[in-house]
């Protein structure tokens, strides 16, 4: 086994047409949660364009490619999943029965330790260093919108019933309702990021369209039409402005859910759920196995979902100082966040804290 470390601009096309074919097929062979397009080639380059330190690994077997393993690398050693922080999906893109030793491969890649925080399931040499899982809800469309909607409305009938009424009253308060799955109109986007940003600073989230880099890697992303992943923004209008948009990856099989929001002015309408529906059959006209909603606790998600996938935390890492030192300084910072987020006696309070901030913010936009 040959293990080669390589620049986003220095991995050929048939490296690349090879990485893509494994996505392609990893639902025909048992490894589904591959299929993400957080896992793509094209991600990992649109994150190399607008990052430093992105590497790269391509095991090799008799010279043909068997896994892709992309990471980003401190100049110490510190190796970080492609994304962290922002991707939903991370982990070893590899051929079926592939087997790998962790601490190999990070000696390969010169790391003293990869940390992940959405590591997709069926990554045994990595999970060995997971913290904790967690739920990642989805929407199964693979059977048709309309099955779908009869199991909504089997398990949630009154949210279902409710929530179509409201799309419904928003047509004859506002205007003919329109859904546009894959807009093209960057202008359009802008107005996402806009309301999102508004969002964050609402309440009391870190805005991360305030970084340039974001806004660029979703720019990009934007105009991606690759096989295994594009962007896509969906769009829901009333009287021929926008109400709700999201933007998202989606690749064959999987609809990545990333950036959703919507116009607060029409919040009475619940348009970012009526938004969610119509993607939902948007997806499944396309032939999308399922919407992947990402990891967190949301009643929305909750009430759209048909299950769970489960993602991972946590990190590997080889017997070295820096390791060490990096486990020292997250390991706190993780568990508190979790134990917060998992606990509605520790979640609550929090959340209002955070949302008097957004209120201050919003009085005190200087401040």
């Amino acid at each position: 086994m040959e293990i080669g470390v390589y620049r986003p601009g220095e991995l050929t096309a048939a490296d690349r047409a090879v990485w893509t074919a494994m996505q392609s097929q990893a639902h025909l062979l048992g490894a589904p949660e591959l299929a993400n397009p957080f896992l793509s080639s094209e991600f990992t380059l649109a994150v190399g364009h607008c990052r430093r330190g992105v590497r790269i690994a391509v095991v090799r077997e008799e010279g043909e490619p068997v896994a892709f393993f992309p990471f980003q690398r401190t100049r110490l050693g510190v190796g970080r999943a492609i994304g962290l922080g922002l991707s939903d999906a991370q982990g070893l893109v590899h051929r079926p029965g592939f087997q790998w030793d962790a601490r190999e491969l990070l000696r390969a890649c010169s790391l003293a330790v990869w940390e992940f925080d959405h590591l997709v399931e069926g990554q045994k040499p990595f999970a060995v260093g997971a913290r904790g899982s967690f739920p990642s809800p989805v929407i199964d469309v693979e059977r048709g919108y309309e099955a779908y909607l009869a199991r909504l409305r089997d398990r949630s009938p009154r949210f279902t019933r409710t929530t179509l009424a409201k799309e419904r009253k928003l047509g004859r308060d506002v205007g003919e309702v329109r859904y546009v799955h894959d807009e093209r109109d960057p202008a359009v986007l802008r107005t996402l990021i806009g309301w999102k940003s508004a969002q964050y600073r609402r309440t009391g989230r870190s805005d991360r369209f305030a970084r340039p880099w974001i806004i660029r890697l979703v720019e990009q992303l934007f105009h991606t039409r690759g096989a295994s992943c594009q962007g896509l923004l969906s769009v829901l209008y009333a009287g021929g402005r926008p109400v709700a948009a999201h933007f998202g990856l989606c690749s064959e099989r999987v609809l990545a859910c990333w950036f959703p929001a919507y116009d607060p002015a029409f919040a009475k309408y619940s348009p970012g759920l009526v938004l969610h529906l119509r993607m939902a059959e948007g997806a499944a006209a396309q032939g999308v196995d399922y919407l992947d909603l990402g990891r967190g606790e949301k009643e929305y998600k909750d009430s759209l979902k048909t299950r769970d996938l489960s993602v991972s935390e946590g990190w590997v890492t080889r017997r070295h100082p820096v390791a060490l030192g990096h486990r020292a300084r997250r390991a706190p910072v993780r568990a508190l966040r979790n134990t917060v987020v998992s606990r509605p006696e520790f979640f609550g309070p929090a959340d209002r804290v955070l949302k008097g901030m957004g209120s201050l913010r919003k009085r005190n936009p200087q401040g």
